[in-house]
């Protein structure tokens, strides 16, 4: 139960950690898309089949047995040779020679037959090795279709990487559009307090109309701590105060309007935008309604040249927001939207 607590209370300060560096840590990486390190070339597995590529090893031709020889049985000598032993003799050896002709005309019929034996071994193994050939060819075409389906993938990326990269080099609008996306989508804000962005850009005007939505109040976490109560043997919370819960909300989401401002400009190094409009809105439930209802928590809109010369590691999100003559909700944390009629411009 203690080990539960103190894994619980450790997700707490992590959690805090990140919501509270979500303007920091952006500041300490460059949010800049390098895309020419974003081609690609192919990458071909070893062809798998490489069992195929050996020829079958050549049969050991047939060969015939050693021709079998005769050999008579032994002549009895001395008394075994009288009293009759003769005739045993005489049936003797007409037995041996029967057995041998018997297998001499076995061996002759092997013999005989070795040529067609050899014949078929041999046609066995040109039909294998044919077969061998066949699934060679078909491995090795499949193996070239894929590594060719590879080829074309690659060079379809890198097409249309270079269809954005000349885009880009003239500010078209479709283009500076997927490149501000590839630079908010990458992008990694806490888990706790994920971020999604919505924008058009204008290229009249060079200015990109942004819109990011952050979580609602509730999904930060408003335990303060977890204790384990041994008496009870059970788990509790204590709950931040509300100003906290609060504050930290607040701060969060107008760290989230700077950062989308600082990581936009920073990484158009092309400069073709030269002011956003952002808006951060929110939705979540009422806690007057219990129903869902979204609302605008900031809306701000800056120019390059000034806000670039901001150094954002000293600055108070609230103060810099109100010099750029942004508007900001009273109370984000219920939700109270900001008036729509004076835009992000605060007019």
């Amino acid at each position: 139960m203690q080990a539960e607590v103190d894994a619980k209370n450790t997700e707490l300060d992590v959690v805090r950690e990140e919501v509270d560096s979500i303007l920091s840590s952006a500041l300490a990486a460059d949010p800049f898309v390098d895309l020419e390190a974003l081609r690609t070339v192919a990458q071909h597995p070893p062809f798998g089949r490489s069992d195929l590529e050996t020829p079958l090893p050549a049969p050991v031709p047939h060969a015939a047995r050693e021709e079998p020889t005769y050999h008579e049985p032994p002549v009895p000598h001395g008394l075994a040779g009288m009293f009759g032993f003769k005739k045993k003799y005489a049936a003797a050896v007409a037995v041996a020679w029967a057995e041998f002709e018997q297998q001499h005309s076995a061996w002759e019929a092997e013999v005989a037959a070795l040529p067609m034996a050899q014949l078929h071994q041999m046609q066995e193994h040109q039909r294998g090795e044919k077969t061998r050939q066949e699934q060679l060819q078909l491995a090795r075409q499949a193996y070239r279709a894929q590594c060719e389906a590879r080829e074309a993938a690659s060079a379809q990326v890198n097409s249309a990487l270079d269809h954005l990269i000349q885009g880009l080099a003239v500010g078209t609008p479709e283009a500076v559009e997927e490149y501000v996306g590839m630079v908010l989508g990458g992008s990694e804000y806490p888990e706790s307090f994920v971020v999604d962005h919505d924008f058009s850009y204008d290229g009249a005007s060079k200015e990109l109309a942004l819109t990011c939505t952050v979580p609602p109040p509730d999904a930060l976490p408003a335990e303060h701590q977890f204790k384990y109560q041994r008496s009870k043997d059970e788990i509790s919370a204590s709950v931040l105060p509300l100003k906290a819960q609060r504050d930290r909300y607040t701060a969060a989401v107008l760290q989230v309007a700077l950062r989308m401002l600082h990581e936009v400009f920073v990484a158009d190094r092309g400069a073709h935008i030269q002011t956003i409009a952002l808006t951060v809105q929110t939705e979540g439930l009422h806690s007057a309604t219990g129903l869902m209802r979204g609302a605008t928590l900031v809306g701000v809109a800056a120019e390059r040249s000034s806000f670039l010369t901001f150094d954002l590691k000293k600055v108070v999100p609230s103060a810099t927001l109100h010099h750029l003559g942004g508007v900001v909700s009273k109370n984000p944390f219920d939700m109270v939207g900001i008036d729509p009629s004076k835009g992000v411009r605060g007019v």
